[in-house]
């Protein structure tokens, strides 16, 4: 789709299956997070950091279900990972106005947990999902993954939000090692691509689809424990 069209802004404005942004609950939230603000920048950056830190990254409690991925179910669990916490910002920012998207791409990680990685047998995470939000007639990219809580425990750089400059992975953590690299762009898109990322994901994570294998447990107090 053409970026600023009328057709491809109203779009970015409708309820759809997994951004649904006309979720009751979803709606209540974005109001008491904006408030009385009328600005839709303020709005933008207002709901970044309610949902970066309101709603706690969580890599391990990923199933692989529709019902999983739609956002008013990172609104219900208050926590996600990346394309969780994308869709469930997309969503929030549409229910008050903002037109909204999301954007995806392949990252490689450099600062994970052993055991993720392990498990991953990888340390690249296909469809990395960031939210893109249209201020001021330019789309800026906003990536809420990492909850300030988690960023102290790795020792990384939280992402801040200034509805101008995109919001996207520090390349290095605070201390000057390698943390984020961007391996490949897949574009944008104005619902989330469900079955594209259960297809990719089937074949680089297996062990996502069986319960005997999927990872549980706590990512923060692992990522605590391992850079104490």
């Amino acid at each position: 789709m053409t970026d600023q069209t009328d057709a491809s802004v109203a779009e970015c404005l409708k309820s759809t299956d997994m951004i649904d942004a006309d979720h009751p609950e979803i709606i209540e939230f974005a109001r008491r997070v904006v408030g009385d603000e009328t600005d839709p920048k303020i709005k933008a950056i207002k709901l970044y950091y309610a949902v970066r830190d309101g709603f706690y990254y969580d890599p391990y409690g990923v199933r692989m279900t529709r019902d999983h991925f739609r956002a008013s179910a990172c609104l219900e669990r208050k926590s996600g990972f990346c394309i969780t916490k994308a869709g469930f910002l997309a969503a929030a920012a549409r229910a008050v106005g903002v037109p909204a998207r999301l954007g995806f791409a392949d990252v490689r990680n450099h600062v994970s947990t052993k055991r993720m990685t392990e498990q991953m047998g990888t340390d690249v995470f296909h469809y990395h999902g960031f939210t893109e939000l249209l201020i001021d007639g330019r789309w800026v990219k906003a990536t809420p993954a990492f909850n300030i809580e988690l960023c102290d425990k790795f020792g990384i750089l939280p992402l801040d939000f200034d509805g101008v400059n995109d919001s996207v992975f520090h390349p290095f953590t605070a201390d000057g090692s390698r943390h984020m690299e961007y391996v490949m762009e897949r574009g944008h898109r104005d619902d989330l691509p469900f079955d594209e990322i259960r297809d990719c994901f089937r074949e680089k994570y297996p062990y996502m689809f069986d319960e005997e294998t999927a990872i549980a447990g706590d990512f923060a107090a692992e990522a605590a424990a391992e850079n104490a």
